[in-house]
């Protein structure tokens, strides 16, 4: 992939100042933004953390990772629903935003038999006007997690 001198400029940017560090960093490409932070973990393949387009961000898949991305955290449903919120919230705050602004999720689970639980940790954390939202099982997660959740917010 070919970027320009611009932003291949705003790039290096971001990865040397301490911006990126305190509230995350945006490379304008073609149409989008996108927007990474270093309160959670890493990007863990090709793929962006958030990526805006007018006022509308996509979050990718958020799953229950230390902040190294290198260790799954947590062993019950509640345990992992809730670091994933947090670390969602954390990438909304990078950019001005909170999970009010989230106006649909997509929750994969590993085992809807923990629907429940997972429900009861979610409802923490939209209390009020909760987003859309659908929630699957799948076979399988990466790294063998038991849940995933992408959200997408307005500002």
């Amino acid at each position: 992939m070919h970027f320009s001198p611009l932003v291949r400029r705003a790039g290096l940017f971001c990865a040397m100042s301490g911006l990126a560090m305190l509230a995350g960093c945006a490379v304008p490409m073609a149409g989008k933004t996108i927007h990474t932070t270093n309160t959670v973990y890493p990007a863990i393949g090709p793929y962006s953390q958030m990526v805006q387009s007018g006022n509308t961000y996509y979050l990718s898949g958020v799953i229950p990772l230390n902040r190294a991305g290198n260790a799954i955290e947590g062993t019950t449903i509640e345990e992992q629903t809730r670091l994933v919120l947090t670390y969602i919230g954390e990438i909304l705050k990078a950019q001005g935003m909170s999970h009010d602004n989230v106006v649909m999720s997509n929750v994969f689970m590993k085992d809807l038999n923990e629907f429940a639980k997972m429900n009861a940790v979610y409802g923490e954390f939209f209390k009020t006007a909760p987003p859309s939202r659908a929630t699957v099982e799948v076979a399988r997660l990466p790294r063998d997690v038991r849940i995933e959740i992408a959200v997408v917010a307005t500002k």
